[in-house]
């Protein structure tokens, strides 16, 4: 059985919430044909990629989905590549602000993501939930969890790993007093979550198939 990482972060900039957290929280995790491992990641350049990369040599995932907020994006942007830079226009929350600064001096300039990415923006738009293939996944801690993961799959060879990250616009929850930015209902995170995990699960049943044609 598959197993899946998935990781969404706990609140910032001032937030209560955070909507990759919440609707990773309504996801029903029994009913994929997969063992499912989520955690809250926190928003620190530093200490959000040395957790993750430490639950995916535990765990040994298939799959790893990162899931961050991106308020005032108008849908779900699938990330297509992670770059090798850390620059913030503000903190994270322990108060580390980067500028300029290579995420690794012996990386890549970037990596892409080996989700895939086309057939989940496919796959989420056919349920008429906005979204679409991001080609800037920014440069704040999101991105630096995304570079830094692709990174360590790529040094240890781990190139089975399918891997990539997502993000999510705000919640209903979060814009109550700033009705002029744009916002999805949980629900429909949660559903555009699902299907991206849907995706790519069969995404690797295809590739198990061919490598492992039936016997005649």
């Amino acid at each position: 059985m598959p197993r899946i990482l998935l990781t969404g972060f706990e609140p910032f900039g001032g937030e209560t919430i955070n909507p990759s957290m919440e609707a990773i929280k309504q996801l029903n995790l029994s009913s994929f044909p997969s063992e499912i491992f989520f955690y809250q990641v926190p928003v620190a350049f530093y200490d959000s990629s040395k957790f993750v990369i430490e639950k995916i040599h535990e765990l040994r995932p298939d799959i790893i989905i990162m899931i961050g907020q991106a308020g005032g994006r108008k849908d779900i942007s699938v990330e297509r590549i992670a770059i090798n830079l850390d620059d913030s226009q503000v903190p994270d929350n322990n108060g580390v602000l980067p500028k300029d600064d290579p995420i690794s001096i012996f990386g890549e300039s970037g990596y892409f993501s080996t989700l895939p990415v086309k057939s989940i923006v496919e796959n989420i738009s056919k349920v008429h939930i906005p979204c679409h293939i991001s080609n800037s996944a920014g440069t704040y801690v999101c991105n630096h969890l995304f570079y830094s993961v692709m990174h360590e799959l790529h040094e240890r060879s781990m190139n089975h790993v399918k891997a990539g990250f997502i993000h999510v616009p705000y919640i209903k929850e979060q814009v109550v007093h700033r009705s002029h930015l744009f916002s999805l209902e949980t629900h429909l995170i949660t559903q555009a979550i699902d299907i991206a995990i849907r995706t790519t699960l069969d995404s690797l049943s295809i590739i198990y198939k061919a490598s492992y044609p039936a016997r005649i």
